[in-house]
């Protein structure tokens, strides 16, 4: 099988060598005219201003050409270089989307993970510690670190299969968001370039390749937090070098410091455009913290500990991760090529404990997670357009590759020392990924793309429970389909469908028997899960300044298996609907102000019957978000931004809930002439005292009943916090 994968993944390398060059050869022979079309339409519009696995319950504007803009970042900075491999021949749907790094930074966020939620309708949340992946909730979906939401940095994915600690773990812990050029977000399964963790969204990050000026930053604020930053670029011989690094201290208000000690750094050259040009980038990420995870009411409410206080002092983890990449893109009369490759290297550990004294009441249910990795792949395409009949029609053609090989395990500990090895895998797991898609302008007011995409994975599992080792493949044809109508009055109309897919952790598709005592019998899982969507939309800018749009979409999921990363066992979960509408405006009030306002809800059910209910727990409803941001290039400048999180059901029969949440964060500041900057952030305006999560499930503590106790667990969001920036730009 190590073979097999081998071979799958060098057959994609193969293909995509060949197929920009048959490409060309078929132009050049006379059966392809030159590229006479733009792709204008089909750029997303510009914004110009599952639960936790062991926790389940017992202006927008249109894009109007794909030549290279100059793009704001951070602090206003601009950079006339734009990432080598970002998108400019996509289909459009309502619900697709451009935000500049600009927009990004002029908000206040607490952490890095919450820079995304400029992206209508996500919620970022953390529950554990400053170094762990973030939780993150969108279109009714708790999707748990990263499951199916697909998050990518300058075209390397950051979701993570077959991971220790959850299925599509997505960490964004190491992204600067000073560097950001743009984030393009996608939503629903109906773009044939997205395959894996895409069912229900993509949020693709791209960095700047230049700043015209170098930046200084320091920021000290509430309970110890510090952060330095320094960014610049420099010419070098025909291209340019970009140079990042940043640390980062933190203890939060919890009672056991989280002693966050991250350092981070990048390492950027380029040369040329977006659309013909390359690019070699080094990233260095390493982080340790300690955690307080979330904890049972009834502690709290007995007096047992304070609101933030901890269980268990001894949890925490560490995190690092290095990666080296390359794109490169090429224009001709043949069309235009774009590739990118990477190699990455990470590595994880994890010391949590949920559920106290529930497994053992001896030495506690304390267990270490270790995902250790070396992640190959790459991304070719290739587009053209031609001329059929009088109709203009652009076509693109790709191919993925990704290789993981991967070294896994799940122990007992206590204290961070381990008692018991529950299990310890050697994974090797790869996927080839072939794709095309098409969009014909029929007339000035009709549009239509369809798409088609062929998945295969393949992998092996070596485990120490030899029962549970064995092989797996996979393969999975998802077609796609778009059409816009439009422009009338300033307004465009949208529909989308398509069907997607969703891989399961390999290990729970050779596993026969329960890691913990090696006896009890287990069904295995398939390795890939269709999800299928639609969705219907209208943008319009009939009013001056007002950029509005209105999505109504379906997505359905045949099952949404999980494999629980905390048990060492695979978790079986239903077939489920999401139903939902999503309203999105950005009004450009004055030339120095701006007004935001986000509004979505979700109808999320299971759709099989079961007496215990149909709820889905943590499936959010409610989601709102609204912003104003002024200031100029230099003088006074400001922030003022709402999130609202509504209430989710924590259990099947929806007889419990969470609480909701209403956090707004607040920033003000001044620009001085000679590049000086001075910033406050408030974060928590008015102290909200909610939580962050919350979940429902069996925990004990001691002196509790043998079976536990079921109760809610929150972790709490942190209290009014400041944090005070002093920057320079020279």
């Amino acid at each position: 099988m190590r073979r097999e994968v081998l071979r799958i993944f060098l057959a994609g390398a193969t293909i995509a060598a060949y197929v920009p060059e048959a490409e060309a050869q078929a132009t050049a022979a006379g059966e392809l005219p030159p590229l006479t079309v733009t792709s204008s339409d089909r750029v997303p519009p510009k914004r110009t201003r599952a639960s936790h696995p062991r926790h389940a319950p017992a202006g927008r504007k249109p894009g109007t050409s794909p030549s290279i803009q100059s793009a704001p970042a951070a602090n206003g900075i601009t950079s006339g270089s734009a990432s080598l491999h970002a998108p400019n021949l996509q289909p459009t749907a309502a619900s697709a989307t451009q935000i500049s790094g600009a927009e990004v930074n002029a908000l206040p966020f607490s952490r890095p993970g919450e820079a995304l939620e400029v992206v209508p309708g996500l919620i970022v949340t953390q529950h554990s510690g400053e170094g762990k992946a973030n939780q993150y909730f969108l279109r009714g979906f708790n999707l748990d670190h990263g499951t199916d939401l697909a998050i990518t940095v300058d075209g390397m994915p950051i979701n993570m299969p077959t991971h220790g600690h959850g299925q599509g773990y997505a960490d964004i812990n190491f992204m600067i968001p000073e560097l950001i050029r743009s984030v393009d977000v996608r939503k629903g399964p109906y773009y044939a370039d997205k395959g894996d963790f895409a069912s229900v969204g993509t949020v693709s990050i791209d960095y700047l390749n230049a700043l015209p000026k170098n930046i200084a930053e320091l920021t000290f604020g509430s309970f110890g937090y510090a952060r330095v930053l320094a960014a610049g670029s420099t010419k070098v011989g025909e291209g340019t070098l970009l140079t990042a690094f940043e640390a980062n201290k933190y203890n939060g208000p919890w009672e056991v410091p989280d002693d966050v000690r991250k350092l981070n750094g990048v390492l950027r050259y380029s040369q040329g455009t977006a659309t013909d040009g390359l690019s070699l980038t080094a990233m260095a990420y390493s982080n340790g913290w300690n955690s307080t995870d979330q904890v049972p009411q009834r502690a709290i409410d007995q007096g047992l500990i304070d609101r933030f206080g901890s269980l268990d002092p001894t949890d925490g983890g560490t995190s690092s991760r290095f990666s080296l990449s390359g794109n490169w893109a090429q224009s001709s009369q043949y069309g235009q090529t774009k590739a990118n490759a990477f190699v990455i290297r990470s590595a994880l550990q994890l010391y949590n404990d949920f559920t106290y004294f529930l497994d053992d009441p001896v030495n506690g249910d304390q267990f270490s997670q270790i995902d250790r990795r070396t992640v190959y792949g790459f991304d070719a395409s290739h587009a053209f357009a031609v001329r059929l009949a009088g109709i203009e029609t652009e076509t693109r053609v790709g191919v993925q590759a990704r290789y993981d090989d991967i070294n896994v395990g799940l122990f007992k500990t206590l204290q961070r020392q381990i008692l018991s090895t529950v299990r310890n895998d050697h994974v090797q797991e790869g996927s080839v990924s072939l794709w095309a898609d098409t969009t014909a302008r029929w007339t000035d007011w009709l549009r239509t793309t369809v798409g088609i995409r062929e998945d295969y994975f393949a992998g092996q599992v070596l485990s120490d429970t030899p029962q549970n080792s064995g092989d797996a493949q996979a393969a999975m044809t998802s077609p796609k389909v778009g059409i816009v109508l439009g422009p009338w009055s300033k307004t465009e109309f949208y529909g989308n469908a398509g069907f997607g897919l969703h891989s399961n952790d390999i290990r729970g598709a050779t596993i026969t028997v329960d890691p913990n005592d090696k006896v009890t019998p287990l069904d295995r899982v398939p390795l890939l899960v269709r999800s299928k969507g639609a969705e219907l939309g209208i943008r319009t800018r009939v009013i001056d300044g007002l950029t509005s749009s209105l999505a109504v979409f379906v997505l359905d999921f045949d099952s949404e298996l999980l494999f629980v990363g905390d048990a060492g066992t695979t978790e079986p979960s239903r077939p489920s609907r999401r139903v939902g509408v999503e309203w999105t405006n950005q009004y450009k009030l004055l030339p120095w102000m701006s007004l935001d306002f986000d509004l979505a809800y979700t109808h999320a059910r299971f759709t099989d019957f079961d007496p215990v209910g149909n709820f889905i727990p943590g499936a959010p409803a409610w989601v709102a978000s609204g912003s104003i941001t002024f200031g100029r290039e230099t003088g006074w400048f400001g922030a003022l931004r709402a999130r609202y999180f509504g209430p989710r059901p924590l259990i099947e029969d929806g007889s419990v809930n969470s609480l909701s949440s209403l956090i707004v964060n607040a920033r003000a500041g001044y620009k001085f002439d000679n590049g000086m900057r001075l910033q406050l952030d408030v974060l928590n305006l008015f102290n909200a005292q909610t939580n962050q999560i919350e979940y429902y499930y069996l925990s004990r503590l001691p002196g509790e009943p043998i079976d536990g106790v079921a109760d809610r667990h929150v972790h709490p969001a942190e209290p009014l916090a400041v944090r005070l920036t002093l920057a320079a730009t020279f």
